[in-house]
């Protein structure tokens, strides 16, 4: 049987889609890496893990915010893998906190008290900037640390699926005009941006964000969720995060790519 191991952050992992197997991380028995493994015939190592960013993916332990640690998830990676998706950026580049304070800013009360003073600092454009830029790089050495475990895998690059919408206000989607033409932007440049480091590395790539253009948070059928808040730390929903439909889609995509032999 072939061996398939995930990586990355909360939009692969799946917090709020059920069965939850890893409440801490997140990590559902239905994201698309366990969709992509039932339909294939992988044997699944599934580290992925709310919150990761590259360095969590690469060398460091990450702490949860239930106050434990896990291992750099390259750990897991075994040298005779046959396939690697990769999810990962968004939190480098603090693309989600960036969608939560811009909602926040239209929309507190749907935030846990805990969480508002946390998600009321303002929105650092010139920051967003500048971990964009740096992305590529980072993205690029973990591409060349999956091969240099893994030599034989298929390497696959997941981008994420689009959450905020081109043009108009949404309740899904609370936000000024001013915020929601900026966080619509950094949302194309991470997917440009991810691109961009598959094409450096050679890496396949699985655009989820252009799949997803209409099935944004404040579509009639959302692929994602919209401004609402369950119990993060036990796995629970979490704003502008896949839901089990956008899941399914990009598990689609995957054996899609998979499939064509490319």
């Amino acid at each position: 049987m072939p061996t398939y191991v995930a990586l990355g952050r909360s939009f692969a992992s799946g917090p709020g889609i059920e069965p939850i197997l890893d409440g801490p991380c997140g990590r559902s028995g239905n994201n698309y890496a366990h969709l992509v493994a039932a339909r294939l015939g992988y044997d699944l190592i599934d580290v992925t893990c709310g919150g990761a960013a590259v360095d969590d993916v690469l060398s460091w332990s990450q702490t949860l915010m239930t106050g434990g640690t896990v291992p750099p998830q390259l750990d897991a990676l075994v040298p005779d893998a046959d396939l690697v998706t990769i999810t990962i950026g968004g939190n480098d580049i603090e693309y989600l906190l960036t969608l939560l304070r811009c909602s926040y800013a239209a929309d507190p009360d749907p935030v846990p008290v805990e969480a508002r003073a946390f998600f009321a600092t303002p929105v650092d454009p010139a920051a967003v900037d500048s971990a964009l830029a740096g992305l590529p790089a980072k993205l690029a050495t973990l591409v060349a640390a999956v091969r240099e475990r893994a030599p034989r895998a298929r390497v696959v690059l997941v981008d994420y699926l689009t959450v905020v919408p081109d043009g108009g206000s949404s309740p899904a989607v609370p936000m000024s005009e001013d915020h929601r033409l900026f966080c619509a932007d950094v949302g194309r440049r991470l997917a440009a941006v991810t691109a961009e480091a598959a094409r450096a590395t050679g890496a396949e790539i699985v655009t989820a964000s252009t799949a997803s253009a209409a099935h944004h948070a404040g579509s009639a059928e959302p692929w994602v969720t919209g401004w609402e808040f369950g119990d993060v730390p036990a796995g629970g929903i979490v704003p502008y995060h896949p839901n089990a439909a956008g899941m399914r889609a990009v598990a689609d995509q995957v054996v899609a790519l998979l499939g064509s032999g490319r």
